[in-house]
């Protein structure tokens, strides 16, 4: 068989498939090896015994402004057109999150309120997105306050849950600007033109991507079980394979973390399922940032638009340490130091010829869904 085989791939996630199916349309035979028995990944969801669609790993909305990504993803589902709105428990009050306008009309006395959102609009653009250590830099007294306000209220306590006691100084910038001033009065947590939920879930709509004469995938198998890499060439089944070798896993632990482990944070999902008539929250996602140990609660039900069903699941998010053979690496640390490493790894990628690292842990970057899916199909145009 790996004799009229053009790409391996390893993982049947999102970056991975996405590769797969573009390279399978263009005539390539792919073979695609993945650990688990399903497809998936992180985005990984299933129907509960309650007709709930559950995604496993935490909420997952499909969002971009790339009209090409939304119509490749639009090949294999239909969907629910869900506009993803995202409140916090914030001084006793839900609020939209990012804070905007309409938190600080919530929180806010009116005179203050109407002060605030004036000097906001005199220095940024309607719908702009302020990143709070920006607007912490404002030589606005009354900027300054904000800043400050929302810097305690949201950011500094989130920050320390989800990023093990961290402050937001000492991580990337890229992680801060995730958490803005957006100054405008839409709650909507993204301002993407395409929005949406798969209508049979993400699952399904993986299975279809890999539905595919030119696509064979093997489940229930490690890739290290039948993919090698020495002296910089790659071997399957102790034969030389010309082909183009594609890893979607952790980088360090594709060359056995010569260098060390890349750091991780990992989450413990806590589902609970129970009778409920109607939602049990006003969004399908909120945010504690100071109570509680969990960072966010999410309701799958509002996903589906359904308010009518008896029931409803749950989800509590407890940010943990990432153990290797224990828990699943979610979020890459990003810094200096883990930077230098990761560049380390990423030498030896390119030391051996036709191997490219893809995704969220391949290149250890922080992906959306839409940019994972970007990268998979860039990849395949370079080839």
């Amino acid at each position: 068989m790996i004799n009229n085989i053009d790409v391996v791939i390893a993982g049947a996630g999102l970056s991975g498939l996405t590769a797969a199916r573009a390279l399978a349309d263009d005539g390539k035979k792919v073979l695609v090896i993945e650990k688990n028995t399903q497809v998936g990944g992180h985005c990984y969801d299933y129907l509960n015994d309650k007709g709930i669609l559950v995604q496993k790993y935490g909420p997952h909305i499909f969002h971009t402004k790339k009209k090409s990504v939304w119509n490749f993803m639009s090949r294999f589902t239909d969907w629910y057109y869900y506009h993803h709105e995202v409140k916090g428990l914030m001084d006793g009050q839900m609020v939209p999150i990012p804070f905007n306008l309409n938190s600080i009309t919530s929180l806010f006395p009116r005179i203050l309120a109407e002060k605030l959102e004036s000097k906001l609009l005199e220095k940024y653009p309607l719908g702009s997105r302020v990143p709070i250590l920006e607007l912490k830099k404002s030589e606005d007294e009354d900027l300054q306050f904000l800043a400050q306000f929302v810097y305690e209220k949201i950011f500094l306590n989130y920050t320390a849950k989800q990023w093990g006691g961290k402050k937001p100084e000492e991580l990337d910038s890229a992680v801060s600007a995730r958490v803005p001033v957006l100054v405008s009065k839409d709650n909507g947590y993204f301002q993407d033109p395409y929005q949406g939920i798969p209508m049979k879930g993400y699952t399904k709509l993986m299975e279809r991507m890999a539905d595919h004469q030119n696509i064979h995938l093997l489940l229930n198998t490690r890739a290290e079980e039948v993919v090698e890499i020495k002296d910089g060439k790659i071997f399957i089944g102790g034969k030389t394979f010309s082909g183009k070798y594609i890893f979607t896993g952790p980088v360090d632990q594709l060359f056995g973390e010569c260098y060390g482990e890349l750091p991780y944070r990992s989450v413990d999902m806590k589902m609970e399922t129970f009778a409920q008539e109607g939602y049990n929250q006003e969004t399908g996602v909120v945010n504690y940032p100071n109570n509680y140990d969990f960072t966010r609660i999410t309701e799958f039900k509002h996903f589906q638009r359904d308010s009518t069903m008896g029931y409803t699941t749950l989800c509590r998010e407890f940010p943990q340490e990432y153990v290797k053979g224990k828990n699943a690496p979610f979020y890459i640390v990003n810094n200096k130091d883990s930077q230098e490493l990761y560049e380390k790894y990423k030498a030896l990628e390119d030391g051996v010829k036709n191997l490219y690292c893809l995704g969220r842990l391949g290149e250890y970057k922080y992906y959306n869904m839409d940019e994972a899916v970007a990268s998979g199909l860039k990849l395949v145009e370079h080839f």
